[in-house]
């Protein structure tokens, strides 16, 4: 073989560095892959039976809208908390918490005559608590991985994810035809219970000896604290306009009917994820990536070239082929994020920062949804995903231009990225043995 050949496929080469390093990390990791898988086939489950229930287009929306609320106060409280207390503690009572929603979705849809209301109250209580669970388990991954492995457990990461989320809806959307959507619910409960065993095994992660006590004034120091770093601001702001001008999934439903292929209901909500994987498969390359914040600008706006050409689509295979292409740029630049953050936020402010990472990148979509969902009422499926892929771009390009410092950000000579790669050599240091 070429000497240039294997180079280059050494560098799309999956790291599992850190999964082999940390054991930790392999429990967060596996317990990550189980509840995705289950929550996945919830995803495609709720929007299906409210479809079924009302046959509404901004009911559908509406019901990401509904989730919306709780995910801000819990998303920002959940990093307060997820730097003043134990993350592990944090995140295995959050679990439990999420395994007592889906089962109450489980029983509602096997009613009679199951309760719309419950579609909603369930789903804004769950966002809720996954939401208190979420900076934890973001925070945690830059106490469980090394400094220099973070880009890897960036791409880990998404593999986990992508791997949930496409055999996950697929499945779905077959037992949801098959057996209804209550099967989907049960087998979302079942991921749950499996994974508290895993979660249960990992190690205590108590906050620092000087660690801030959870309250709105520790709230409005990391709030501070991202404001007044036009890079972060960056990441945010880019993804957010990013999902709200072009995320559709709540249409998938009403696609799969228009094209008169129901079947494809479950592909459709995988075809993102399969091109997120291939993205995450060949993408040990992003780990020499120095230039972190164009390539999330570049990223976002593939994303919405991809999503605007599917309105362009003229059968469901295009329309998932544009859908993957969406995928692997969205993933794209959720590992230059990612890699961002832990690599220069101080871990006394990781939590914060990750309750308002959340904001940014859960009420993208939520909001998108619903911008989906109103838009197609008006004008059509074609026209929310064509208009809303073209007003993607637009905004993308329009924070790029207002936000240099985010835009010229470099992880070689950022003062950020130094200062937290020279704290952890000293830590690491001072930990080794005499």
């Amino acid at each position: 073989m070429p000497s240039a050949l294997k180079r280059l496929l050494r560098h799309l080469a999956l790291d599992v560095s850190p999964l082999r390093d940390s054991r930790d990390y392999r429990l967060l990791f596996g317990s990550g892959v189980i509840t995705m898988f289950g929550t996945m086939i919830s995803m495609v489950a709720v929007p299906y039976q409210m479809k079924q229930l009302t046959d509404s287009y901004v009911a559908v929306g509406l019901v990401s809208l509904a989730e919306f609320v709780p995910m801000v106060v819990c998303g920002l409280w959940g990093g307060a908390i997820a730097d003043a207390l134990d993350r592990r503690k944090i995140i295995v009572m959050s679990e439990l918490g999420l395994l007592v929603t889906s089962a109450a979705l489980m029983i509602n849809s096997m009613l009679p005559s199951p309760q719309i209301w419950v579609l909603y109250v369930i789903g804004a209580v769950s966002t809720g608590i996954g939401c208190l669970q979420r900076p934890s388990l973001e925070a945690v991954i830059q106490q469980v991985v090394k400094h220099d492995q973070q880009a890897a457990a960036a791409v880990l990461s998404s593999l986990r994810w992508n791997f949930g989320a496409i055999v996950a809806p697929a499945l779905g959307g077959l037992m949801i035809t098959a057996w209804g959507v209550a099967s989907a619910y049960v087998l979302d409960t079942l991921s749950f219970l499996l994974s508290m065993l895993l979660l249960w095994r990992v190690s205590s992660l108590p906050p620092a000896a000087d660690a801030a006590p959870a309250s709105l004034k520790s709230l409005v120091e990391g709030m501070r604290y991202a404001v007044s770093r036009s890079d972060l601001v960056g990441t945010y702001l880019v993804d957010m306009a990013a999902m709200i001008f072009a995320m559709a999934t709540a249409l998938f439903p009403f696609i799969a009917e228009e094209l008169k292929a129901p079947q494809a209901l479950g592909l459709l909500y995988s075809a993102s994820a399969i091109g997120a994987l291939i993205a995450s498969l060949t993408g040990r390359w992003t780990a020499r990536v120095r230039r972190h914040g164009l390539g999330v600008i570049v990223a976002a706006a593939l994303w919405g070239v991809a999503v605007a050409l599917t309105a362009l689509a003229p059968n469901i295979w295009m329309i998932v082929v544009f859908i993957a292409c969406a995928g692997a740029a969205d993933m794209i630049s959720g590992i230059f994020r990612m890699t961002m953050w832990n690599q220069t936020i101080p871990p006394e402010l990781r939590g914060r920062l990750a309750g308002i990472e959340l904001l940014s990148y859960a009420s993208g979509p939520m909001l998108g949804n619903a911008r989906a969902g109103m838009m197609a009422q008006l004008g059509g499926t074609r026209f929310s995903l064509g208009a809303g892929g073209v007003l993607c771009v637009a905004a993308v390009l329009g924070l790029a231009a207002a936000l240099p410092g985010f835009r010229r950000y470099d992880a070689t000579t950022d003062e950020h990225a130094l200062a937290e790669k020279a704290r952890r050599e000293a830590s690491a240091t001072a930990d080794a043995p005499a």
